[in-house]
């Protein structure tokens, strides 16, 4: 599936902050891209514009593109709870992003990557479909022949995240994904109530 593959910096600068990450280029030029950058005058965004910048910085921030979005919404929609909760949750349980958060890999990006190349284990057996939705209780793990990969190594001992609907033992580089997150324990700084407005139209 295609995926957006361009400059990563300019579209951080695009939100106003780094949602790919760490991010210096970014740190040095948080402004707006493009050639008036800084200097532009920016005029009051519609509701829509706003509403549909929120839409885009979710995309960006978990990599998932339209088609597939709008059926996590769907699937948010249908499910008992608050569906703008329950939209973000539906994105925080996926495989990619949980191999992120548990850091073995560095950006979803790349957790997209070791599970489409197989890396990746879900109680037992290999899966390498990165928007595989995990449930309460599936244990995640590095395959056999993966866990001496220097990315991993590398990744996992320069992450220091700590989040408390997942477990990781290094030791054994395996996981559990204890339990879908509540929307307090997600950091993303995204407004789903906007996503919702803007899909409700």
């Amino acid at each position: 599936m295609a995926r957006y593959t361009g400059p990563k910096t300019k579209i951080a600068r695009k939100f106003g902050e780094a949602i790919f990450g760490d991010d210096k280029a970014f740190e040095k030029r948080n402004y707006p891209p493009g050639q008036h950058g800084n200097a532009r005058r920016r005029g009051k965004k519609s509701e829509y514009a706003i509403q549909l910048m929120e839409k885009q910085k979710a995309k960006y921030t978990y990599g998932v593109l339209e088609k597939q979005f709008r059926n996590m919404f769907k699937k948010a929609t249908a499910s008992p709870g608050i569906t703008g909760e329950v939209l973000l949750q539906l994105c925080e349980s996926r495989l990619d992003n949980v191999v992120f958060r548990m850091g073995v890999a560095p950006t979803r990006s790349a957790g997209r990557q070791l599970v489409s190349h197989r890396h990746i284990t879900v109680n037992g057996e290999l899966v390498n479909v990165p928007s595989y939705q995990l449930k309460a209780g599936d244990v995640v793990a590095v395959r056999e022949k993966s866990k001496s990969l220097e990315t991993i190594e590398r990744s996992l001992s320069n992450s220091s995240n700590v989040f408390e609907w997942i477990t990781w033992n290094t030791a054994t580089k395996e996981g559990t994904f204890v339990s879908v997150p509540a929307r307090i324990q997600i950091p993303e700084n995204i407004n789903e109530q906007f996503i919702v407005e803007l899909y409700s139209k």
